[in-house]
């Protein structure tokens, strides 16, 4: 999916704020039915409990990406497979996400309270709330002290579609040449991010207007999409 817009959690569960146990309501972004942004609603609800193998997490930041537009409209009509025929089955969106751990469940080993972290939500979603547990070994990740919790779960959507590509399908290993189309968008930037870390020799196609940027994150080299037709060029 490509760029993802950041939607902040509002934080304004006091007795969260002050260290101690946190609150058992919480807000979420709820919806019934399948329609423009106007179906979801922001509603009180009970908190989560997390189970055993799972921590609790204060959201401090989540992702808008075109899948949560598709989920939250119902269309493509394919989507209803996966997201309810009639009425939607996860009432709250939101798969990716960065927050802080506030409880864990018995059996969990990798995380404590207090961790800082960044991941997904699991495949029932449900970011979009001031709280959520996760399983622990779900994709969750302790979140890089440079990044923003902003930063850390919009980062999330580009580099798990990308990786599985070029890793596992394409085999990529250094000093091979790779063509990212569409460098620019959630996808394409961290592909060519990847790319590079592989070792591999990165060009980048995207509008002059996002040349620099996609330069500053590694490509190696740039075609403006705009003046020159990408297919035509004979690779070196």
């Amino acid at each position: 999916m490509e760029a993802s817009s950041q939607s902040r959690i509002d934080e304004t569960m006091s007795a969260a704020d002050t260290g101690s146990a946190p609150p058992r309501a919480m807000r979420a972004a709820i919806q019934t039915t399948y329609g423009s942004p106007d179906v979801l609603e922001l509603k009180t609800v009970d908190r989560p409990i997390p189970g055993e193998k799972q921590v609790l997490i204060r959201i401090h930041a989540t992702s808008v990406t075109a899948t949560e537009a598709m989920f939250r409209q119902g269309k493509p009509y394919i989507t209803r497979l996966f997201t309810g025929l009639r009425r939607p089955k996860m009432p709250t969106l939101g798969e990716e996400l960065a927050g802080e751990i506030v409880e864990v469940g018995s059996e969990v080993t990798r995380f404590t309270p207090g961790d800082h972290v960044f991941g997904t939500a699991g495949p029932s979603f449900g970011a979009a709330a001031e709280y959520l547990c996760v399983d622990e070994d779900e994709v969750l990740l302790s979140k890089p002290s440079a990044l923003s919790y902003e930063e850390s779960a919009a980062s999330v959507d580009g580099f798990l579609t990308a990786l599985p590509f070029l890793r596992d399908k394409g085999e990529i290993r250094a000093g091979m040449h790779v063509l990212v189309n569409g460098a620019s968008g959630s996808v394409g930037s961290s592909a060519v991010q990847i790319a590079k870390y592989f070792g591999a020799e990165v060009t980048a196609v995207c509008s002059g207007a996002n040349a620099e940027f996609v330069s500053s994150i590694g490509a190696d080299h740039v075609i403006d999409y705009t003046r020159e037709e990408f297919s035509a060029r004979r690779s070196e």
